[in-house]
């Protein structure tokens, strides 16, 4: 039996918790202890009296962060760090990219830390991928965000007074978080558009009602590892961003999504493109984290440019935390399955799932892209 802390979360307005009480129910039945800092499911809508109901242990934040396996929704803060224990087992989205020195310290003080955000993208790990959930969620949302900014309506709406025509949209990148903002958008009854550099998500864009915007140049290996877009020529950028300009002039929203593993998000909306827009408009950056897809945003804020808003959320699955907990908990709790034998949780390397989410293990960073990016 192994004890799984389930601590409160650092993170600036991060609303979700790792394991719901559902999530504390099925780890039971697994036959682990679940130890609950005291208030790390309110935001989410857990009170500490549903985790304590299911059977789950309350606690104080040492006790969450003191136990054998340590879930966590984002990274670990310096002040939490001091409170794990040597040898335990951090499971979590500790963004090690953006969390180099995190990731040196971590090694130092002898925690085994596994990145969710390394999950391969394999069959066997699709109920375990958190950033696929998380992604839907966050283009869903994104799609709320710009319709709420947005000062006229989505829908083509017929009226006494006339009729209405419907928002244009244009979505970049067609991910997960690009497709369901496709869904959703097509929902809210907008023309959409789409753009990706991997020319075969256009069935996948297409089937849900989006026209894909074709870039009339070849460019090899457009996928990388896994499904994830790679980075591309400046020529194809270049290219792209041309045929975008006529795009993005005409559209009334854009909701931004491309990302490259490990490295700056590419700049696809340029100052010039954003002026080319009509007052009113509005761009909702999911990049902004990583730089951003657009050259004025700003993270976390909100610019107005010449009458066009540019939005720079940075945690956006944070903004829908019942359900992004809810499906965040299932992931964890499914990957826990994989790696728990009689009662006791491993980490082994040479596991086809478990293998390339290590970052640090005994007393080391083995994360090969890791320890390349620190040096």
């Amino acid at each position: 039996m192994a004890t799984i802390g389930v601590p409160n979360e650092q993170g600036e307005n991060e609303f979700r918790v790792s394991i719901n009480p559902d999530g504390v129910k099925r780890l039971l039945a697994q036959g682990h202890k679940v130890v609950v800092e005291k208030g790390a499911g309110e935001a989410a809508g857990a009170l500490d009296r549903s985790y304590e109901e299911i059977g789950a242990t309350m606690g104080g934040a040492s006790d969450a962060w003191g136990s054998e396996v340590v879930l966590t929704v984002g990274p670990v803060g310096k002040a939490k760090l001091k409170l794990l224990t040597k040898g335990a087992i951090l499971i979590g989205s500790i963004d090690p990219f953006l969390n180099l020195k995190m990731m040196d310290a971590l090694a130092k003080a002898g925690i085994t830390a596994m990145a969710m955000e390394f999950l391969p993208r394999i069959s066997r790990a699709q109920s375990m991928d958190t950033l696929s959930s998380q992604s839907n969620i966050a283009g869903y949302k994104a799609v709320l965000m710009a319709a709420d900014k947005l000062p006229r309506i989505f829908p083509m709406m017929t009226t006494a007074a006339g009729t209405l025509s419907p928002a244009r949209m244009v979505i970049l990148g067609a991910g997960v978080a690009g497709l369901q903002a496709i869904a959703t958008a097509r929902r809210l009854g907008a023309r959409v558009e789409v753009s990706d550099i991997r020319p075969e998500t256009k069935e996948e864009v297409e089937s849900l009602g989006g026209r894909f915007i074709e870039v009339d140049m070849e460019e090899e290996e457009t996928s990388g590892d896994g499904g994830y877009a790679r980075a591309v020529s400046d020529e194809f950028l270049a290219r792209q961003r041309e045929i975008l300009s006529e795009r993005i002039a005409a559209a009334d929203a854009v909701v931004t999504t491309a990302l490259v593993p490990g490295r700056k998000a590419p700049v696809l909306v340029s100052k010039e493109m954003v002026e080319g827009m009509k007052p009113g408009s509005v761009v909702v950056d999911m990049a902004a984290r990583n730089g951003g897809n657009c050259e004025l945003t700003s993270p976390g804020e909100t610019v107005v440019h010449q009458g066009v808003s540019i939005l720079g959320p940075t945690n956006i699955p944070a903004l829908v935390p019942v359900h992004a907990s809810q499906v965040y908990a299932r992931n964890l709790v499914t990957l826990l399955a994989h790696m728990t034998t009689e009662g006791v949780v491993g980490v082994e390397t040479d596991d086809e799932i478990v293998g390339p989410m290590v970052v640090t293990k005994g007393g080391e960073i083995v994360e090969s892209r890791i320890k390349e990016a620190m040096a």
